[in-house]
Order: C-alpha cells, then sequence, then structure tokens
C-alpha cells in the first residue's frame, strides 16, 4: 500500500474491534448516548506518522456507523483516538475517506 493512500476494505479482526472498543467511550461521549451494539463489520488503513483506520460498526440491527481512528507509532505509546466519525449509515454505505 502506497503511504497516505486508502488500503482494501478488509473484514474486522479482533485487533480492529479492540480499537473500536477503545474508542467507544469517546464515541459515545460525542454523541450523549451509550450503545450496547460496537461490532466493528470491515475496516480500511491509511499510513500516515502512524495509521489512521477507517471504521465500519454496526450499532443495532440496521444502523452503522463510521470511525476515523488515528493509532500512533508504536514507540510513541499512545492509546487510538477518535478523530472523525459519520453516523447514519447503512451496511451497504461505501468506507471512504472523511
Amino acid at each position: 500500500m502506497m503511504p497516505g493512500g486508502l488500503s482494501e476494505a478488509k473484514p474486522a479482526t479482533p485487533e480492529v474491534q479492540r480499537i473500536a472498543d477503545e474508542v467507544k467511550p469517546q464515541f459515545e461521549s460525542k454523541e450523549n448516548r451509550t450503545y450496547g451494539m460496537f461490532t466493528a463489520i470491515i475496516y480500511k488503513t491509511q499510513v500516515v506518522s502512524g495509521i489512521n483506520y477507517f471504521i465500519k460498526v454496526q450499532v443495532s440491527d440496521d444502523d452503522y456507523v463510521h470511525l476515523r481512528v488515528f493509532n500512533s507509532l508504536p514507540a510513541e505509546n499512545q492509546r487510538p483516538s477518535l478523530v472523525s466519525f459519520q453516523t447514519g449509515k447503512t451496511r451497504d454505505d461505501p468506507l471512504n475517506y472523511f
């Protein structure tokens, strides 16, 4: 993958679910609500000075959100950070840069 470009969409892995779980409290705080379901479905990555993860997360039977999460380089020893998100998504909405 070329630095700066988005990867192809891939099925979410346990590592991607862990990242989504780590930023869930940040997302819930910004949305001012809690979510019982928070299941990572697919993801894309973008290599920057760390990695941006674009993650499609299922939050109810028919509702999805897109998260952009920055994960710094391992040497920086930082936790994943929620950069941006999009709500009102469906299972079929493409996961694009935002």
